[in-house]
């Protein structure tokens, strides 16, 4: 079992930075491939980013790509998501979510065993 919590959320304006955070617990934090995802209201949950179990490997949507980093510190069981230049199309409730494996990283939320609550963004224009 994997419990998953988020923090970092919050209102920004165009062009501002956000760092979410997902604090891990429950097993082996570094045997898990993580991910985040994202749900804006009437939408379905969309892929953000992965990353594999040491860190050195991350997997990015098109529409984040080099504007957001995704990381993890294993000695703290925690993952990060580095928003950078946001734009008000990036406003959406964010969740963590942690693979069974480390087998891949994977782009679909049903890949996906452990979620957290949510955090939500907002982008102001």
């Amino acid at each position: 079992q994997v419990q998953l919590v988020e923090s970092g959320g919050g209102l920004v304006q165009a062009g501002g930075s956000l760092r979410l955070s997902c604090a891990a617990s429950g097993r082996t934090f570094s045997s898990n491939a993580m991910a985040w995802f994202r749900q804006a209201p009437g939408k379905e949950r969309d892929f953000v980013a992965a990353i594999n179990g040491n860190g050195r490997t991350t997997y990015y949507a098109d529409s984040v790509k080099g504007r957001f980093t995704i990381s993890r510190d294993n000695a703290k069981n925690t993952v990060y998501l580095q928003m950078n230049s946001l734009k008000p199309e990036d406003t959406a409730l964010y969740y963590c979510a942690a693979d069974l494996t480390d087998t891949g990283l994977k782009s679909l939320a049903n890949a996906y065993s452990y979620w957290g609550q949510g955090t939500q963004v907002t982008v102001s224009s």
